[in-house]
């Protein structure tokens, strides 16, 4: 079966300072998806979830709402450590949520956004 999720967009009231700061905590650079002024794409590997970052009227910065769960590439800690460096704030530090979940914690980034940092359980 293919993801059930298959894009995220991230919300942004500033690109360029977006774009800065998920660079700095994914330690890869977004790209400008050319003829969409306004969108940046975050790195991923064709045919697995994507996702962007956007300026839109009608998507606001938010800690409520849906939640986007970021691949911490097995470090979450160090994932977490990035987001405070870039200038991000920590709401909840990564906790183990049981074999089935793994560890999650929980950020706020540079638009106010609260993003989730993932580590999938040891298997």
């Amino acid at each position: 079966m293919a993801n059930t999720i298959v894009w995220a967009s991230i919300p942004a009231t500033d690109l360029e300072r977006a774009s800065k700061f998920y660079s700095a905590v994914l330690q890869a650079e977004v790209q400008t998806i050319p003829g969409m002024d306004g969108v940046v794409t975050l790195p991923g590997e064709q045919g697995t979830v994507s996702a962007d970052i956007s300026l839109s009227e009608n998507n606001k910065p938010s800690t409520e709402g849906p939640t986007i769960y970021l691949d911490s590439q097995g470090d979450p800690e160090a994932m977490l450590e990035r987001v405070v460096a870039a200038g991000g704030r920590i709401l909840m530090p990564v906790s183990d949520m049981g074999e089935m979940v793994g560890w999650i914690g929980f950020f706020l980034d540079s638009e106010g956004n609260r993003i989730g940092v993932h580590k999938p359980p040891q298997m």
